[in-house]
Order: C-alpha cells, then sequence, then structure tokens
C-alpha cells in the first residue's frame, strides 16, 4: 500500500468506533469518496492495510488521499442517509454510480373537485396525488384503462366548482353521450358519488384490490335488497373484473402485503439490483437497475444504498424487506429478512430470474459493441477468484482416458481470450505407462507437453487446468517440478463431484459461486478436454479392435491391414464388402482367408 503520512496516521488512531460517514479528499480538497461505517475507525483503517493488496483501484484511490473527514451519525441507516446525500451533491469519482437517469410517468389524482385521473411525468407540489413511478410505460396505461373501464372518469378540464355547475357555464359533451362520463358538468352526477369511484381507484393503485371487492360486494347487497337491481348488477360487473385483474396479477400467496423485494448480481464492473413491490400477493412495481462500480464494493453496500435510493424514489413505506443476499443492514421500524424457502423465497427466485435477464440483455449488448470487454471481464473473474498475478489469456487444460488400462490416451484443449483455439489442440497416445493408472499417465503428458513447449520456445500459458482431485495435480505439479516452471505458471486442479478447485500443496479446495463466469468456463475447458480426448481414445479403441482381428488372419500384413482400414475404415464394413471390392486391395488367397475367418 501507500505511505501513510503523519497527518493520515493521527486520523486513523483518533478515528471513533462509532458509526458514521467517511470523506477522502485529494491534495486540492476535492472530494475523492464518501462512505458509511457501522464503525468508523474499523472501516476507515481497513482501507490503509494489506486487506486491499490485490485491489487495483482501491490502490490509486489510497494513494490520491491526502485528508479524511468524518462525521458521526446515530446509527448505520442514518449514515447511510447521510451517505446518499453527500453522493448527490458531490458526485465522487470513486463512489458507485447508479446508471439510470429516465424520468417515469406517474399516475396522478388531481387536487380538484371531481379529481381527475391521469399520466404524467411532472411533479407538481399542488396538493395532488402521484402513484408510481412506472418504469413502464404499457403497465401505467393498464392500470389508467382498467380505472377507466371501473368508473366513468371525466377527461375535461373545466374548473367544475358548484357556482359554474349552478349557473350552466358547461355543457356535456360526446365522452357523456357514449356513457365514458357520467355528466358531472352539469351536476348530472352527485360529487360523493365520483368520490366513491376515486377512492376505490386510490385503493387499487396501492394493490388493496380485496378491499374494493369487499366494498363493492356491500354495495351490490345493498342494491339488491333495495331492490335497485341494475345497481346491483353494475356493482357485479365491477367485481368481475377486479377479481379478474387480481387473478393476473396475483403471483404468490395473496396474504403477502406491502413487501419491497431486492435481489443482485454483480460482475466484476457493474451490479444489476431488481426491485418488487408486492400488495396482496401481485406485483404493483418492478424495476431493475444497473450500478457501475467504482471500487471493489461488495453487493451487499451496493445493495444498501440502492434499497435507499429506490426506496426514496418510488414513495416506499414498506415496513417489511426481502434481499436476496444476507443485509446486517438495520433500518428503524423495517424489518429486512434473506427468505430461504416457502411463498417468500419465490419472490426472491422471481425476483433474480428478473435481475439475471436484465444483467444478460446488458451484457450481451456491451459484447456487440466492445468483445474485448466481455472477454477481459471473465478472464478477470478467473484471476480474482483464482487470486492470478496476471490475466489468463492462455489457458490449457488436461484429461485422461482409458477402459482398464486399454488404450490409454491424454487430450490438451486451449483456450486463448477465453474462446476455443481448436487449432492447438492435442492428443497424446502413453508410451510410458503400462496399466491404469492416471497419475503417472497425467505426470507423462504434462512433461511432454512443456518440454516441447520449452524446446521449441513456445509461449507458455499463464493457466493450467487438470481435470482431476489431489492425485492427479500432484502428479502434474512433479512435471513441472521437473522442468523448472513451478511459479511461473499458475496450475489447479478441478474434481468433478462437487466442483472443488485444488491447489499445490493446499489441503483445502476452494469453492467458486456457482454462478460465477470464471467456474463456467473452467467447466467448458474441463468439458471440452474431456470430449477431445474421449473422441480419441475410441478412435484408437476403434483402430485397435480393428487391428487386432485383422492380425488373426494368416496372409495379411500389417501394410495389407493399414490399406483395408484406409479403404472401409472399419472392421464391419470390411466384412461386408463385395469380394470385386475386396479384390482392388486383397489377393485371391488373402480373400479366401478373409473369408474363411469371418
Amino acid at each position: 500500500m501507500s505511505v501513510v503520512t503523519p497527518h493520515l496516521k493521527h486520523i486513523l488512531s483518533s478515528l471513533p468506533k462509532l458509526p458514521g460517514i467517511y470523506q477522502y479528499f485529494d491534495n486540492e480538497g476535492v472530494i475523492l469518496y464518501v462512505g458509511k461505517a457501522k464503525i468508523l475507525r474499523n472501516r476507515v483503517n481497513s482501507y490503509f492495510s494489506n486487506k486491499h493488496e490485490d485491489s487495483p483501484k482501491t490502490r490509486i484511490l489510497v494513494s490520491k488521499i491526502a485528508d479524511i473527514k468524518f462525521i458521526i451519525a446515530d446509527s448505520e441507516y442514518d449514515a447511510l442517509i447521510l451517505e446518499n446525500t453527500l453522493i448527490k451533491k458531490y458526485k465522487p469519482r470513486y463512489n458507485v454510480l447508479l446508471r439510470d437517469d429516465k424520468t417515469y410517468p406517474w399516475i396522478c389524482i388531481k387536487n380538484e373537485r371531481f379529481p381527475r385521473v391521469f399520466y404524467t411525468r411532472k411533479l407538481i407540489k399542488d396538493g395532488s396525488e402521484y402513484y408510481g413511478p412506472y418504469t413502464s410505460f404499457r403497465t401505467m396505461r393498464t392500470v389508467l384503462e382498467f380505472a377507466n373501464k371501473l368508473y366513468k372518469l371525466r377527461t375535461c378540464n373545466f374548473n367544475l366548482s358548484e357556482e359554474n355547475i349552478e349557473a350552466k357555464k358547461f355543457r356535456v359533451c360526446l365522452e357523456y353521450h357514449i356513457k365514458n362520463c357520467e355528466g358531472p358538468c352539469e351536476g348530472l352526477q352527485s360529487e360523493e358519488d365520483y368520490q366513491k369511484g376515486i377512492a376505490h381507484i386510490r385503493k387499487i393503485l396501492k394493490g388493496s384490490i380485496v378491499d374494493v371487492i369487499r366494498d363493492l360486494k356491500l354495495t351490490m347487497q345493498a342494491s339488491a335488497e333495495a331492490l335497485k337491481f341494475e345497481d346491483a348488477q353494475e356493482a357485479k360487473e365491477q367485481i368481475q373484473l377486479l377479481e379478474d385483474y387480481q387473478m393476473r396479477s396475483t403471483v404468490v400467496h395473496p396474504s403477502i402485503n406491502n413487501v419491497d423485494v431486492f435481489s443482485i448480481l454483480s460482475d466484476d464492473k457493474y451490479a444489476y439490483v431488481n426491485f418488487m413491490k408486492m400488495a396482496n400477493g401481485a406485483i404493483i412495481q418492478a424495476h431493475t437497475v444497473e450500478v457501475k462500480k467504482k471500487l471493489e464494493e461488495s453487493e451487499e453496500d451496493i445493495l444498501s444504498s440502492v434499497i435507499f435510493e429506490i426506496r426514496n424514489r418510488f414513495n416506499s413505506t414498506s415496513k417489511e424487506i426481502f434481499t436476496s443476499i444476507p443485509m446486517e443492514l438495520e433500518i428503524p421500524e423495517i424489518k429486512l429478512h434473506n427468505p430461504i424457502r416457502g411463498d417468500k423465497k419465490q419472490l426472491i427466485d422471481m425476483s433474480l430470474r428478473n435481475v439475471k435477464y436484465f444483467m444478460r440483455d446488458r451484457q450481451q449488448q456491451q459484447e456487440k459493441v466492445d468483445p474485448d470487454r466481455h472477454k477481459n471481464r471473465i478472464l478477470g473473474t478467473i484471476q480474482k477468484d483464482l487470486r492470478m498475478k496476471v490475466l489468463p489469456t492462455h489457458i490449457e487444460c488436461f484429461d485422461n482416458s482409458n477402459i482398464q488400462g486399454a488404450f490409454p490416451v491424454a487430450a490438451c484443449v486451449v483456450f486463448k481470450d477465453a474462446k476455443p483455439a481448436k487449432k492447438d489442440y492435442r492428443h497424446f497416445n502413453i508410451k510410458t505407462v503400462v496399466g491404469p493408472d492416471d497419475f503417472a499417465s497425467m505426470k507423462e503428458v504434462v512433461y511432454r507437453r512443456y518440454k516441447r513447449l520449452l524446446d521449441e520456445k513456445q509461449p507458455l500459458p499463464q493457466l493450467i487446468i487438470v481435470d482431476g482431485g489431489k492425485g492427479q495435480l500432484s502428479s502434474a505439479v512433479e512435471s513441472l517440478v521437473k522442468l523448472d516452471l513451478m511459479g511461473k505458471v499458475v496450475i489447479v486442479g478441478i474434481a468433478k463431484r462437487l466442483e472443488e478447485i485444488f491447489f499445490p500443496g493446499d489441503p483445502y479446495p476452494l469453492y467458486i459461486d456457482k454462478r460465477s463466469e470464471s467456474l463456467k468456463l473452467i467447466q467448458h475447458l474441463r468439458n471440452e478436454a474431456h470430449r477431445f480426448g474421449i473422441t480419441h481414445h475410441r478412435n484408437q479403441r476403434s483402430k485397435g479392435t480393428i487391428k487386432s482381428g485383422l492380425t488373426e488372419i494368416d496372409g495379411i500384413g500389417s501394410i495389407t491391414q493399414e490399406k483395408l482400414l484406409k479403404k472401409f475404415r472399419s472392421f464391419k464394413r470390411i466384412k461386408e464388402a463385395s469380394d470385386e471390392e475386396l479384390k482392388e486391395v486383397l489377393t485371391l488367397k488373402q480373400l479366401q482367408a478373409l473369408r474363411k475367418f469371418t
């Protein structure tokens, strides 16, 4: 790490063991980074320890720090709020950037007599109610159309005051005649009746469809008892529409109400967060954002910031939050939960599917625009997971194949820039090993492969992968030691059963996240080596079987055997061939011997 000045040492030693925010400044007093901490002393000191030695971005940040300021907060959540405020104000270079600058539409219930309900992208503080924002215009329009279908709302912008209506300033329009409006402009609909529909719309927008259905059932019953059958029928039709709408939108148990769901996935440069708001088992809001990393931030740190930002943006008042990862964040009067089973886990899985699709789509777009970025992302992930010092642009993988020691072969596949380099694939026929000895076979082929590369002065790989556990890995390491290559290349073994990664001399395996791109690439290498080796083994076995059959026939020597194999390819085809075809290779005496044998 960089040299810590006496000024910084003094600050680091005097930091309190309390929650708060810290700010890093450069020599010119420009703010570099704002962060929150549950314990300020521990968090800030961690930047100046060896913890971030393998994090180039963090090392660069630390090298530029000339001054540190901090503010003590009452709790970690208060620190999170303050952190968010300062990031928005100063936009520090090394803080994560929420890549979402769109203006989303809202549904507005206008603050007026006989309120209009419409969508808008502008929030005006005039006492009107706003619901949203809606990240999908289609979803928002569907909700609006549904509300207008249920209740005949006015669309005109007249000032429907009592005085204006009594003075008969307005006339009903076409909307009234086509039965889309009840004509409040001429006093044909009371304000009380109109407001009943608005109250129901409020509940629908909040996801409380059950309450609306209950109110309508009471209205239907009262109308029927009063012999107002047309009103009862209208209420019944509204109930049917609401129940159909609820059926379409319910995704889990309807008892899950007023819950925020967050899931996160990330790669080396970006994190992707999905948000869903649940009410009565239905998704009433959904949104996915992309967050650009500036340092090696953890998923928990990123999610903490995004939770605050999105809840603030969507005006969420939910008292319960489900997250895809465990969180230590404490928010007053709000319960954070990481479900592991049941209906709640289904919600998390649904959110993860959405964020996974979003992430894959963004990565595909980026790959088209910048193919090198996709390659570097995957290789960077392998470098990080395997704790390598260099980017593994050249990777080789070995696999053995035999049947009870018969026809032993090995394969070496080569990946360059995270893609198969099939011209560089190599087969090996085992020469020095007798019987089924995978360890000795691995030792032989690794030695032969890299002895030849050294003799021919060919470039060596940065990473060698051995298909197998500790035994195969140890055998391969022996060959590298003999060639004086240990420490010059990284070598690991992968065991099939649990996809464990073994390092030389380390008794404990490494378990890479099953979702990791690095594990997927390693598996691709292993599977490709297995496929390539099996293909060669089958060919050798087939040739061996054919040759063993032909050698038993008197008068057919090795040269003739090769001619037969070259022409007919298999022993079966040789037996099925006509005499005329066989005479092109065999003499009459050889043909008679073959027919007698077969």
